[in-house]
């Protein structure tokens, strides 16, 4: 299991509780999906998996086969590598190109020098960038610079993907191409973790669905549509 909670509590940074009795879990290959209302803490969930935020009590708290209650704050670097991190906002180097913006990772995280060019010509094939390595980030529209940050994320061939309303900021056509490269992804063995509020995406591309709602987190597979309504009316 790559991520397992049980009974997790989660604080924001100012120990406010977000989410008490949080039971969650990701194994390989998986595609989970979290939605719900802005503020309902779709975000502080995803940021105790990459290690922003801290998860406060738990019965069981483990990310990628370690404790997090007893994780140490020197191996967080190490761990991250074993993950991908995409943002709605992209948040790729503005003054480096597509290729220097991945140099900088690869060589962040300690790959050799003469694997860097091969590994970079890799990611952005497999997201259909490799005609735009030597461009800028302002040089390309919002989905080919989410494509780019999805390469990014795939540079160390992680596990899992953690994704933060990775089509929020995308036109339909140009999310559903971002949707087809990362069940793509999924399908290959990385687990995928999103928040959406996208709900017709969860038709389209079926996956595992919980919904933070009330300060909880439940798991609602083949029934999200029949709570959205109910809330709505």
């Amino acid at each position: 299991m790559l991520v397992e909670y049980k009974n997790a509590t989660i604080c924001q940074q100012d120990g406010s509780t977000v989410l008490r009795d949080v039971n969650f879990k990701v194994d390989e290959g998986e595609f989970v999906y979290l939605i719900g209302r802005v503020g309902s803490g779709k975000s502080s969930l995803l940021k105790t998996i990459y290690f922003e935020l801290d998860v406060d009590e738990a019965d069981e708290a483990t990310v990628l086969g370690t404790n997090l209650k007893t994780l140490r704050r020197r191996d967080i670097p190490t761990l991250r590598r074993q993950m991908g991190i995409v943002f709605q906002d992209f948040q790729l180097l503005a003054d480096r190109t597509v290729y220097k913006n991945l140099r900088f990772v690869l060589r962040a995280t300690g790959w050799k020098k003469s694997e860097v060019d091969d590994r970079i010509e890799e990611v952005l094939t497999l997201v259909d960038m490799k005609d735009k390595m030597l461009c800028l980030p302002h040089e390309l529209s919002g989905g080919e610079q989410q494509r780019v940050a999805i390469a990014r994320a795939l540079l160390n061939s992680p596990k899992m993907i953690v994704a933060d309303e990775p089509t929020g900021n995308l036109d339909p056509e140009t999310a559903t191409n971002i949707m087809e490269l990362l069940r793509e992804i999924s399908q290959s063995g990385t687990a995928v973790i999103m928040t959406t509020h996208n709900i017709p995406l969860l038709d389209k591309y079926p996956g595992i669905v919980y919904k933070c709602q009330n300060g909880k987190v439940e798991e609602v597979t083949g029934d999200y549509n029949n709570m959205i309504i109910a809330e709505e009316d």
